[in-house]
């Protein structure tokens, strides 16, 4: 469980993990005792492509990032936009590429970041300009691309197999 809220945001007080009948039976969440305020904790929505650009696959790496990893274009919904408009808001935000063409690949949990993924196929025209979130950008043939076992990487995979490429799975990494 998603332990940021410490306090009520509406009255200060401790939150404490507390059950409370709701539909579907009683939940254990973060309450608080002297408002009734709950922590609802639901996932986010997040939005991915699968981006086809000049028949290869565009898989960048993010700024933030400690490993070497390529993956695909990710981000938040703004308020008052469809998933389709937000996948495009972000193509372009994040690499300056057009969205010619959105398919809807899947939605996929992705339950270690409490999220839920809605993943699109696009056709990408233009040229390629990072934002500064990513330092770099690849671009794979169709059967060299290795997908990881979450989330994104799911939603590559279905996309692979739809185009007839069996995809193969980077192994996860284990602790020393």
């Amino acid at each position: 469980m998603n332990n940021q809220y410490k306090y009520c945001p509406s009255c200060a007080t401790p939150l404490a993990l507390m059950a409370q009948l709701e539909d579907g039976g009683h939940k254990q969440r973060l309450r608080c005792a002297a408002c009734g305020w709950t922590h609802w904790n639901n996932p986010t929505p997040v939005l991915a492509a699968v981006i086809q650009y000049r028949d290869r696959l565009l898989l960048a790496r993010n700024a933030a990032w400690s490993n070497r990893m390529y993956a695909l274009i990710t981000g938040f919904m703004e308020a008052g936009e469809t998933p389709r408009d937000g996948i495009a808001r972000e193509i372009k935000e994040e690499t300056n590429l057009d969205a010619s063409e959105l398919n809807l690949i899947g939605v996929y949990d992705f339950q270690r970041m409490n999220q839920v993924i809605i993943a699109y196929h696009a056709v990408a025209e233009g040229e390629v300009k990072l934002s500064p979130e990513l330092v770099d950008y690849k671009l794979y043939e169709y059967d060299a691309v290795k997908c990881w076992p979450a989330g994104t990487g799911y939603a590559l995979a279905d996309w692979l197999r739809g185009r007839g490429v069996e995809p193969r799975f980077i192994e996860p990494s284990r602790p020393g």
